[in-house]
């Protein structure tokens, strides 16, 4: 079953002979639970592709569908309350809140939703992110890979159908990058979660189920990845 379908998605800045075509036909689906990345040189869409797909921008042309819906024909509300409950965001610069400890900052999102967490579920992720004995931390007295865990907790405390990593390890070591992987991995296969992370790290990319590559805004399916 495809929990994400992408068809002839286009987007172009300016007019005229200024025209750029960042994303041009773009035409993918991800089954549920799958892990997929999406390989790519600086400008070359990827980011610009995964903005529309978590509606934080619009395209030109084209259709999302997100678990059968269409998230391009909501109206600001609806896409607003959609995006919060069945999309977690996990960001390179990992955007917590400083004032916020471990603990506040994971269950966030469903404090926005007005939604109480569920206790016995908050525990099972601090303990899968180790994060259990900062819970009480502020983010600045983490190292980036535990901010970077925070966000992983935050992005699927709300059990989100779909997870979209921007440069999830951007900002850490090669150590740290192989842990924040593996979380997500355990994210896809333990929660049944779809994750669709765009990375420039091709070693990154062949952790994931499946690989695509967008260059110069045209989206190639590289299936099991090969160097």
């Amino acid at each position: 079953m495809n929990l994400l379908e992408v068809k002839s998605l286009c987007k172009a800045y300016g007019e005229g002979e200024t025209t750029v075509n960042a994303l041009k036909d773009i035409n993918f689906s991800v089954s549920k639970g799958e892990f997929v990345a999406i390989v790519g040189e600086s400008g070359s869409g990827k980011s610009t592709l995964l903005n529309i797909i978590g509606a934080l921008d619009t395209p030109s042309s084209g259709t999302v569908l997100i678990d059968g819906k269409d998230i391009l024909k909501m109206d600001d509300e609806k896409l607003t309350i959609f995006r919060r409950r069945n999309i977690g965001f996990v960001f390179q610069a990992f955007n917590l809140m400083p004032e916020l400890n471990v603990e506040q900052n994971i269950v966030l999102p469903l404090l926005l939703d007005s939604k109480k967490p569920d206790t016995a579920y908050l525990e099972e992720l601090l303990t899968v992110l180790g994060l259990q004995e900062r819970r009480s931390h502020l983010p600045r007295q983490l190292s980036g890979g535990q901010q970077q865990r925070v966000a992983i907790g935050r992005a699927i405390i709300t059990h989100p159908m779909l997870i979209l990593a921007d440069e999830p390890t951007g900002n850490l070591d090669s150590q740290n990058s192989s842990e924040v992987i593996s979380l997500l991995k355990t994210a896809s296969k333990r929660y049944q979660q779809t994750i669709l992370m765009i990375t420039h790290n091709r070693s990154i990319a062949s952790t994931a189920d499946r690989v695509f590559q967008v260059s110069d805004g045209v989206l190639s399916d590289l299936g099991g990845y090969t160097e």
